[in-house]
């Protein structure tokens, strides 16, 4: 397969999406860490394949997918390449990676293995692009509806009525750098400091 006709499109959180991609045509849609949801009509131009590749095992599709493997103590983890539909993390998988999760491990720590996991398992899946062969069809399935917004950024709050493991188990979950969980109380919500 010639792959020398590519076009590729960057973007950050709240970026529009590129006009030229509602024009473009071709054999593969690959999604790579998008920040956006490709349209029903830009997918159905895909010839051969509209694939993403999510940060996360079937367990976990949608948004804060490592946050919520780490609030439910996860053991395993992983990272998902499948069919994109209208529908964000519902198409059929391809194939997955999955590794172990740490007791000790944090958001850095997760996400830093997961998105060494993804790439490799990038590489396999245009291995297969490159050399014209049929995309795999896994076993696994989506066990769950995709996470929202809504229930991560409740996963980011801490309010007084909860329990001092419950309260960890948030810390863990959600603070990432600069970002951790806030606290509401009696109607003011404020932030943790690290």
């Amino acid at each position: 397969m010639n792959l020398s006709d590519v076009s590729a499109h960057l973007g950050r959180w709240g970026d529009p999406m590129p006009q030229e991609i509602c024009t473009w045509e071709g054999d593969y849609i690959i999604s790579y860490l998008s920040r956006w949801v490709v349209p029903e009509h830009v997918l159905n131009k895909a010839r051969i394949a509209a694939i993403n590749f999510h940060p996360a095992s079937p367990d976990y599709p949608g948004i804060g997918c490592n946050n919520f493997a780490l609030y439910d103590n996860a053991q395993e983890y992983g990272t998902t390449c499948h069919h994109m539909t209208t529908a964000v993390d519902t198409g059929t998988i391809i194939k997955t990676r999955l590794f172990p999760v740490f007791p000790e491990d944090n958001v850095a720590t997760l996400l830093a293995r997961t998105y060494d996991e993804q790439l490799i398992l990038f590489y396999e899946i245009a291995d297969l692009i490159k050399n014209e062969k049929e995309l795999p069809i896994s076993d696994e399935q989506w066990t769950r509806k995709p996470f929202t917004r809504t229930e991560f950024n409740k996963l980011s709050k801490i309010t007084p009525d909860m329990g001092k493991e419950e309260i960890a188990r948030r810390i863990r979950a959600t603070s990432f750098g600069t970002w951790k969980p806030t606290v509401e109380l009696h109607g003011f919500v404020f932030e943790l400091k690290a």
